[in-house]
């Protein structure tokens, strides 16, 4: 297993799903790549290097509290992006 920030993929996992309640945001790869330097500079990082720390990262992440706040931050993301986008339209 190589060195992985679980709570980076989790972010994309949140972007893919809140996207789809935002037709008219731009899905474009820079779009969503801002929104996820975004979120993942405003949330601690979870890095996990073995099998056992992934369930173990895996169970902290089922906290109604950690999903909240991936949630907020990503939403966050997104708005801001879409007031921002960092390319011509």
């Amino acid at each position: 297993m190589e060195l992985t920030n679980y709570t980076l993929n989790w972010i994309w996992e949140v972007i893919e799903e809140v996207l789809a309640d935002y037709p008219d945001f731009c899905k474009c790869d820079r779009c969503r790549y801002d929104i996820a330097a975004f979120a993942a500079n405003r949330l601690p990082p979870t890095y996990v290097v073995s099998e056992n720390g992934y369930v173990y990262t895996k169970t902290n992440i089922l906290s109604q509290q950690k999903k909240t706040d991936i949630l907020a931050e990503v939403v966050k993301a997104i708005e801001i992006v879409s007031k921002n986008p960092s390319h011509s339209i």
